[in-house]
Formats: structure tokens, C-alpha cells, sequence
């Protein structure tokens, strides 16, 4: 499997991810005929069919889950000191997976011109949309009408700009607000459980557009309207939305969380609304994903 590198944004290194479940990442979309065979006859069968997710995420949320905690903080080097709850009390390993953390661990700028980022995780960004084409693979052009699942929505944003958060399963698994904001019913697009790991995404860019998730309008000040996408992925057969529809968030309030498995968050901001930080774009720049965490700064008002 090819190694995945990426920019810690704290210690500005680079690093080499360390992949939760590789086996199953190179069986199914890694090189070789025996992979490709996997991918070709059994992958569409278990990303399709929710029910194996949801299988596994029911073990996961069972007492036998329990003693997978503590060695996974440990093999991952997790920091455990951030949690808001002690490592002990987590009654299942995804009791453990959607754990909050202390607020001083994360925090979020005050500075109403800035954008922070929504989540712990890896992330590229495009100034322009029309420069995700062909980022993953050549010639394959980013898909913003199936994403959206509305042609007239995706023109709105076809010159403006787009973050690309990926959560592994090692990282804090709840995403929040990335500025003050209204927002609107989340809407419910169904789709398969493809994994969003950056092997998958070069073999099936599609992924990001067919796979389930839910989209929600975010009415700004100082922003213009933010599309907020929650994109599941393989064992994440629920996207919890936290937030009540209407309701006015400061930024860095919690909107949901995902429940145990690899996941992604998307966000799209209209043309002319937002200038990201130059760390970010240097890096996307170099098609290397930055590992940023939540409350950080994302870019300033355009």
C-alpha cells in the first residue's frame, strides 16, 4: 500500500499515517489482481449493503467492545489527557469513538473575520472548486451537481471555494460549526459506505459523491451561505446531527458526530466569501493533506 503523508500542522512535519484496519484498505483497494478481484466482486456488495455497517456498529456499541479501548489509545498514541471523561468510564468502544473533549483543549478564535476548521482531521482545500479537478485522478473531473444532488445549488458554487476534512478512526469524531452561523434542516442523501482513505479515492473518486450523506445550508454574517456536508463512510452507518434547525450557533459549537468508522466533511462557500490561510494552501498546493485540528484558523473573509 502506498505510504500516506501528510503535514502536521502544530509541529509543521511531515508524517506517515498510521492506517486503522490496513489489511482490509490493501484487500479491497490496494494493487495487484487479488485486490482488484476483491474490489471488482465483493466491494460494491459490502459498501451497498448497510446492514454489514450496521452490524459492526452494533458491536461496537455493545459491553464486549469495552477492552478494545485502552489498546487502541495506546497503539494510535491518543492523547487521553484531552478527554473529557477518564479512559476507564467509556462503557463501549463507540462510547469511546464519539467522546467530547475539554473545551481548553480545542480553542476556537474569537476574531468574527475567521473561519476555523469544523473538525479534528486531514485536510485540502481548493481557492477555486475547478482545481479539485483531477487532484486525485487525472482527468476525472469533481462532481459538484451529484454531490449536491441539485444542478441549480451546485452553479452557485462552482467558482468558489472547498474544504476537504478527512477523519480517521483515530481522530475526535465530532464536527462543529466554523462560524457563527443559522442553520437549516440537514437533508438526507442515501448512498454506499465506500472508505474515504486516499488509496479508495484514487481508485473511485466517485466515492465522494456517491456516498451516503447529509447536507446542510449554513446562513452567515460575514461568510455568505456555507454548504456543510457530512459524508459517511465504510462502518459509518449513522451521522448524528446534534443542532436544532433555526437555532442561532456561535463558532465552534458542535453540529453532530459520526458514529465508529472513517468519515469526511465537506464544506463549499460561495464565490468571493472566504481567503484560507496560506499554510493550507501551500501545502494542497503540493497535494498533501494537513492534519489540523478543531478551532484552528481555516481563512479570513474574502
Amino acid at each position: 500500500m502506498t505510504e500516506i503523508i501528510f503535514l502536521d500542522r502544530q509541529t509543521k512535519r511531515t508524517e506517515k499515517e498510521k492506517v486503522y484496519g490496513e489489511f482490509f484498505i490493501k484487500l479491497f483497494y490496494g494493487e495487484g489482481t487479488l485486490p482488484r478481484l476483491f474490489s471488482f466482486l465483493l466491494l460494491p456488495f459490502f459498501a451497498r449493503i448497510h446492514f454489514f455497517s450496521k452490524l459492526y456498529g452494533y458491536f461496537q456499541k455493545s459491553s464486549m467492545s469495552r477492552s478494545k479501548v485502552n489498546p487502541f489509545v495506546q497503539t494510535y498514541h491518543i492523547d487521553a489527557s484531552e478527554f473529557l471523561d477518564p479512559v476507564d468510564s467509556f462503557p463501549s468502544f463507540n462510547a469511546f469513538f464519539i467522546r467530547k473533549l475539554k473545551p481548553e483543549c480545542r480553542p476556537i478564535s474569537t476574531r468574527e473575520e475567521v473561519a476555523v476548521l469544523p473538525a479534528d482531521g486531514r485536510y485540502l482545500l481548493f481557492q477555486q472548486i475547478d482545481q479539485a479537478d483531477g487532484f486525485w485522478v487525472k482527468g476525472k473531473k469533481f462532481s459538484l451537481s451529484e454531490l449536491l444532488g441539485d444542478r441549480s445549488l451546485a452553479k452557485t458554487y462552482e467558482q468558489g471555494a472547498m474544504v476537504i476534512a478527512r477523519l480517521c478512526p483515530v481522530d475526535y469524531h465530532r464536527f462543529h460549526f466554523p462560524c457563527s452561523c443559522i442553520p437549516d434542516q440537514a437533508r438526507l442523501i442515501n448512498g454506499p459506505l465506500f472508505s474515504v482513505n486516499p488509496m479508495a479515492l484514487k481508485r473511485h473518486i466517485e466515492i465522494l459523491w456517491e456516498n451516503k450523506r447529509m447536507i446542510t445550508s449554513l446562513k452567515t454574517q460575514n461568510f455568505g451561505c456555507v454548504q456543510y456536508i457530512e459524508v459517511g463512510a465504510t462502518y459509518v452507518g449513522s451521522i448524528k446531527q446534534t443542532y436544532a434547525p433555526g437555532k442561532s450557533y456561535r463558532k465552534g459549537e458542535e453540529k453532530g458526530y459520526f458514529s465508529f468508522g472513517g468519515s469526511c466533511l465537506i464544506l463549499l462557500f460561495e464565490p468571493n466569501r472566504i481567503i484560507f490561510d496560506q499554510d493550507l494552501i501551500d501545502a494542497s498546493s503540493k497535494k498533501m493533506e494537513v492534519r489540523g485540528l478543531l478551532g484552528q484558523s481555516l481563512g479570513t473573509v474574502f
